[in-house]
């Protein structure tokens, strides 16, 4: 038997939540005014038989007028008033804002949920205040307005996670892929201010900065730009120099051969190329955009993705000074060298580098060199990329988030320019949980809640629709998504594959534990596991049939999600031993961080999940400080390069203000059993006088984690 929910939406008829309202209900009167047990039980059991005779799904409102009705007839006229008045008060409350008591927490610095909800944000800072405060009254009026109820109470439940709700109610979108070279190479407006072309590397450098702001400020996902559409404007400043060379040679009356001036030009490219990059490195850095931190911007490293020649080996040139300046890392406020967040890096692994004696192998090693300083760059296999990506290799949006391939009108493979409409994720766990074991109706309810997904997942797509090319100018008219014309709707961006919209998982290694007893690297469990992935990717291309919008698996990367998932299932289902049992769900396919694992079988096992997982994924190997060690670094991309398609390497980069301490810090337990991070060298716990880095989702956090976060940071064992 199903019900309609206020939302419209059918539901399956829950006798217990009936019997739970009236025993509230039962409880709020007096003991002499109060019914028995069986007496609730009958009563629910008769509204459950007037459910059932109205040959249709009756609706909450009628399913409650129906429990009034019952007891007034059984003499319960107390406890009906109250049950009168309880439903009274909680449409009240339906109909109310709720938002105030967050937002005064988050002026007094005490809402420790929204502390550490984000690593890269300080909440004690105006700016970010001002957008987690914005982003309450968002929230609100999506639970109240904007979603239907059984969307908001899935999502409070932990059963799926609407993201970023903080966002909703604008027209906003989340992640993209930056078409830097039409900015560049045609133009573009920022604050209604015309920038042409650029003259040279370092004013294209600057302007490229500024675009990276802007276009933060305007969505808010994260971004990837390639260093590719910068290189050709190293031939620019070349020219350029050279020029200015000969005017300054012929000025000072000295003869100078073309092939001297040249090689004077040639140094003086360098020194710009040098002053361009750190001028991308600092201001992404320092910049600070509309919702209060760095803009979250990857930074794409790729040979083969310019012609062979000059353009290649110029781009060659802006890698190599990319690298050598992130080794070096970036000042904090002691003035020490420490592991800065932001920009991401992803060095593509490809034949011209892959070889000790490929033309780019010095790139190679000098990019295993920043991973073990710097965590950084990533690593994308060109050749395993081609498999899966119908020869194609391109970066992904901000840390994970892929496109699928999409042709354009001269069908020409396109990927600068497209975005991510949204997230909603899965709670796999509470799928397993809600089954009981029953293999049948672990698929039914996987069924039913992936259908919740797609109603989400639509709510996201249609609030972006009608959205004018207004709103975002530097996105969909000066050329960063599009070149739209005042006033036009982004519409038709939004269908054919133009964009993605994806669907989220989490928690497949707990699922599996609970739906075999074995984890999902067992042989046994392994095959539930790739059902489990190929059921959502059906799914994806059924709606995407259905549709024509992309539809697209994605791995989530859970920061604070994965607390309140966990949270959510203990309260739900209780614990229960490696399943629900810690403070924290595994993110996406990925192997239980306390799992050992060698770095080579984790990332050949977590292959065949990044395959099934289209729309975004990143599998990583935890290793101790490699600084002394680069073979082993690069024994490691050599596997990733054969093996699968992007993936990266997590070491500890942290640094103790207190006793000047470069090391690993360490987490502890303090007298109330909170976790806390501690320098192993002076004892040092204050947050405050310490640099902190640890990868948690694809990207490098700086500002600390909720406590599920850190004991998952704390449980990592190494696998190299």
């Amino acid at each position: 038997m199903r019900i309609i929910k206020r939302s419209g939406t059918e539901v399956t008829f829950d006798l217990e939540k009936i019997i739970a309202a009236i025993r509230k209900a039962n409880n709020s009167v007096n003991d002499s005014d109060r019914i028995s047990d069986e007496e609730i039980d009958e009563i629910a059991k008769i509204v459950m038989e007037h459910c059932a005779m109205m040959k249709r799904s009756p609706n909450v409102e009628e399913i409650q007028d129906m429990v009034e009705n019952q007891l007034m007839e059984s003499n319960a006229y107390s406890m009906a008033r109250n049950y009168i008045t309880y439903r009274y008060k909680r449409a009240l409350v339906r109909k109310s804002n709720s938002t105030d008591e967050q937002i005064l927490s988050l002026l007094e610095c005490n809402n420790e949920e929204v502390k550490q909800e984000n690593s890269n944000k300080n909440p004690t800072v105006n700016s970010v205040q001002r957008d987690y405060m914005a982003g309450e009254v968002s929230k609100d009026i999506t639970k109240r307005f904007l979603l239907p109820q059984s969307i908001v109470e899935a999502h409070e439940q932990g059963i799926i996670h609407f993201h970023d709700a903080d966002y909703f109610a604008q027209h906003m979108h989340n992640c993209c892929l930056v078409n830097l070279e039409d900015m560049l190479q045609n133009g573009t407006v920022i604050s209604e201010t015309m920038l042409d072309t650029p003259k040279s590397f370092s004013t294209a450098c600057n302007v490229a900065t500024q675009c990276i702001a802007q276009i933060a400020s305007s969505q808010y996902g994260g971004q990837s730009i390639s260093l590719a559409h910068l290189a050709p404007f190293v031939q620019v400043s070349r020219e350029k120099l050279r020029r200015e060379v000969r005017e300054e040679m012929d000025s000072m009356g000295i003869e100078c051969s073309d092939e001297r001036i040249n090689q004077i030009a040639e140094m003086r490219v360098r020194k710009e190329i040098n002053q361009g990059v750190q001028m991308i490195q600092y201001q992404v850095i320092t910049l600070m955009t509309t919702n209060g931190q760095a803009p979250f911007v990857t930074v794409f490293m790729y040979i083969d993705e310019v012609p062979e020649g000059q353009l290649r080996d110029d781009l060659a040139m802006v890698i190599e000074e990319m690298l050598k300046q992130r080794i070096r890392g970036v000042k904090n406020e002691k003035g020490v060298y420490i592991t800065p967040a932001f920009p991401k890096l992803i060095y593509v692994l490809e034949e011209d580098n892959i070889h000790e004696d490929s033309k780019y192998w010095y790139l190679t090693k000098l990019a295993a060199k920043c991973t073990a300083k710097r965590m950084v760059p990533d690593y994308i296999s060109e050749k395993i990329m081609k498999k899966l990506k119908d020869g194609n290799c391109y970066t992904c949006m901000g840390c994970r988030s892929f496109l699928t391939v999409y042709h354009d009108e001269n069908d020409k493979p396109k990927f600068y320019g497209r975005f991510n409409q949204g997230v909603v994720t899965l709670n796999l766990v509470d799928i397993a949980c809600s089954s009981g074991k029953d293999m049948d109706k672990f698929w039914k309810i996987f069924d039913e809640r992936l259908e919740l997904c797609r109603e989400a997942l639509m709510c996201r797509h249609d609030r972006l629709k009608g959205t004018p090319s207004d709103v975002a100018p530097i996105l969909w008219q000066y050329g960063a998504l599009a070149r739209l014309k005042k006033g036009e709707p982004i519409d038709k961006l939004l269908y054919g594959g133009y964009s993605t919209i994806s669907l989220g998982y989490a928690g497949l290694c707990e699922c599996t534990i609970y739906m075999t007893g074995k984890s999902h690297t067992d042989p046994s469990a392994t095959p539930f596991a790739l059902d489990v992935m190929r059921h959502m990717n059906d799914a994806c291309k059924k709606w995407a049939k259905e549709t024509n919008i992309d539809f697209s698996l994605y791995g989530t990367p859970l920061e604070s999600t994965t607390y309140k998932f966990s949270k959510c299932l203990q309260q739900r289902f209780g614990i229960i031993e490696g399943v629900t049992d810690k403070s924290y769900i595994t993110n996406s396919y990925h192997v239980h961080v306390t799992e050992n694992i060698n770095a080579f079988d984790k990332l050949t096992f977590e292959s065949q999940f990044q395959e099934l997982s289209p729309g975004g994924a990143i599998s990583y190997v935890e290793v101790p400080n490699m600084e002394n060690n680069i073979d082993a670094v690069l024994a490691v991309m050599k596997h990733i390069y054969e093996h699968i398609m992007y993936a990266e390497l997590n070491t500890k980069s942290d640094y103790c203000q207190a006793c000047d301490y470069h090391g690993e810090i360490k987490i502890v337990e303090d007298d109330d059993g909170k976790l806390i991070w501690e320098c192993p060298n002076c004892g040092n716990r204050d947050q405050d006088k310490m640099n902190v880095a640890r990868r948690t989702c694809g990207y490098i956090g700086t500002q600390f984690w909720n406590q599920g976060r850190t004991q998952e940071i704390k449980e990592r064992v190494l696998h190299l």
